[in-house]
């Protein structure tokens, strides 16, 4: 794992070590689901588990998991595997229509092969991820079907942009619920789900993926904007070159400062020359709307906070309540 979290959450060593142990369990499975009879499929599907990642979500569905009776066990490790399989399929989907060139500080899948590999090699984890949902019952398959039908939705969102006479802010934090939160609000419920949970408790867990989930993606949003590809593994500017909205651009178009006129020229589409997108970049850097997307990623995490109060006190609830304040503070 490369920029895991897991060691900002320190609360007990021992409680560390068994979080440490399941996270290890978790990445033997995941090495062994992306495995094929063809050869060439194998070493597409571990171009991007190689890669690293935070294991945010397999984090979450374990830490969730302590909330339960038997926490960490083989039904939690196999769902945390469940959620990064689908968000990985989702990367490789994702770079193809960013035609984004780094993933993890590596050559995208698209990039490195071509468009139709990576997007088949999206499908095959996708069922990989089914083939293990199906050992872990019917209700384990509902979630994440209607998971995945927020994913979809949210993507459309985004592709088709706000009807007339939408907020496009709401329209965006909307695409970012669906898109990001969704999976991290069933990371959630898997853990809590999986180790024998009541009702309530899965529900408590549910909302607060939900809510890290939206704070993660706004903070993620930032990030590509401040870090260079050093820290973030992708290349600075991603979105604003796409032309893809983010909280902060978004923002910064609604302003009326006619000291603003070149930046939001440079926000009404796609940036494909390096010096004009150079020049927006800096711009953007130095807008306060980025100000105010921090201040509305605290705003989701500290909503997240909140909505932990129910639970008992704990090694579990303290590693919850520090990864609210991982996820504003993280600069890749």
């Amino acid at each position: 794992m490369t920029g895991s979290p897991l060691g900002e959450l320190s609360t007990d060593p021992a409680f560390d070590a068994s979080l440490a142990a399941s996270l290890d369990e978790v990445e033997t499975e995941l090495a062994s689901a992306v495995v094929s009879d063809y050869p060439f499929v194998t070493e597409t599907s571990r171009h991007l588990v190689e890669a690293g990642g935070k294991r945010f979500r397999p984090l979450l569905t374990v830490l969730a998991s302590h909330f339960g009776p038997q926490p960490g066990n083989s039904e939690v490790i196999k769902s945390a595997v469940v959620v990064e399989l689908t968000h990985l399929a989702t990367l490789y989907h994702d770079d193809v229509m960013d035609e984004a060139e780094l993933r993890r500080g590596a050559p995208s899948a698209n990039s490195r092969w071509n468009n139709t590999v990576a997007i088949l090699t999206g499908d095959f984890l996708f069922a990989r991820a089914s083939d293990i949902l199906a050992d872990l019952g019917p209700e384990a398959v509902r979630i994440q079907a209607r998971t995945f039908e927020r994913l979809c939705t949210g993507q459309i969102r985004e592709s088709v942009g706000p009807d007339d006479g939408v907020d496009p802010v709401k329209h965006h934090l909307q695409v970012l619920a669906d898109k990001t939160g969704s999976l991290i609000a069933a990371a959630g419920r898997f853990g809590t789900m999986m180790a024998g949970a009541d009702e309530a408790t899965v529900e408590i867990l549910s909302r607060f993926g939900e809510a890290i989930g939206v704070a993660f993606q706004l903070a993620d949003d930032i990030v590509d904007i401040t870090s260079d590809a050093e820290q973030s593994g992708k290349l600075p500017g991603t979105d604003l070159r796409e032309g893809v909205p983010t909280l902060a651009t978004l923002i910064a178009r609604g302003s009326d400062d006619p000291k603003d006129e070149v930046l939001i020229g440079y926000l009404s589409g796609p940036i494909p020359d390096d010096r004009q997108h150079a020049e927006a970049l800096t711009l953007l850097r130095a807008h306060p709307a980025l100000a105010s997307a921090r201040e509305e990623a605290r705003r989701w995490a500290d909503d997240a906070r909140r909505t932990l109060e129910p639970l008992p006190s704990g090694d579990a609830k303290r590693a919850l309540e520090a990864l609210c304040d991982y996820v504003v503070n993280r600069t890749g």
